[in-house]
């Protein structure tokens, strides 16, 4: 902790409290620190328990992801206050451990927006890898009902899972750039130079354009 600590930068904190992080830390010094500690599970635990960001941040680095029970899981989910640590539980812990299904499943229509988020960030990764454990028209349902309306969290996640989609099943992406063009959700969202565009529409044409370009190259 102590380290983690000296580690701290008011610049990072300003720039992150934007975002509604409140961690100081470098997350490439964060990431060397890991590297060095290496998996130890005993000592994530600890550093979890701590409810400090960046120590549970270097605790999600440091784990055994497939060693989590379901129930550890959907408990720090819920515990994971800020939106760095819910995206890297998420990711780097959830989407690896053998209960992930069970949990998406059970996350998905959860009362608690961040929580049911990350339902939405695991049918995600299923668009694109598992295809078949879904109904992509349903899902493309519930978007356009809900996604306008959604709260923040929640609603990056749908718009994340309308743009993957339009991106990866061409016999939908008509319907999923319409329905992204109809709610515009983040179509006037502030994307620096070089940078694609969260607003489904763009976002879907122009990874396409890449896939194809890359494919005729």
């Amino acid at each position: 902790m102590a380290e983690l600590a000296a580690l701290e930068d008011r610049k990072i904190r300003k720039v992150n409290e934007k975002h509604g992080d409140d961690h100081a830390v470098n997350l490439t010094k964060l990431r060397a620190v890991a590297k060095r500690l290496k998996t130890q599970q005993e000592l994530a635990d600890r550093l979890w328990k701590t409810d400090d960001t960046a120590a549970r941040l270097l605790a999600i680095l440091i784990c055994r992801p497939k060693t989590f029970e379901r129930d550890e899981l959907d408990t720090m989910v819920r515990e994971a206050r800020t939106p760095k640590v819910h995206d890297w539980l998420v990711n780097y812990v959830v989407k690896k451990n053998p209960h992930s299904e069970e949990l998406r499943l059970a996350w998905f229509t959860d009362p608690d927006p961040a929580v049911a988020s990350a339902g939405w960030a695991l049918t995600t990764e299923r668009v694109a890898k598992k295809p078949e454990v879904l109904d992509l028209e349903g899902l493309l349902d519930i978007i356009e009902a809900e996604m306008k309306d959604a709260p923040d969290r929640l609603q990056w996640a749908m718009n994340h899972c309308l743009a993957q989609i339009g991106i990866e099943h061409a016999e939908h992406r008509t319907r999923a750039i319409g329905i992204g063009e109809r709610l515009e959700v983040l179509k006037d969202y502030p994307t620096p130079p070089g940078c694609t565009s969260p607003f489904a529409p763009t976002w879907i044409t122009e990874i396409v354009r890449r896939q194809n370009d890359k494919a005729t190259a």
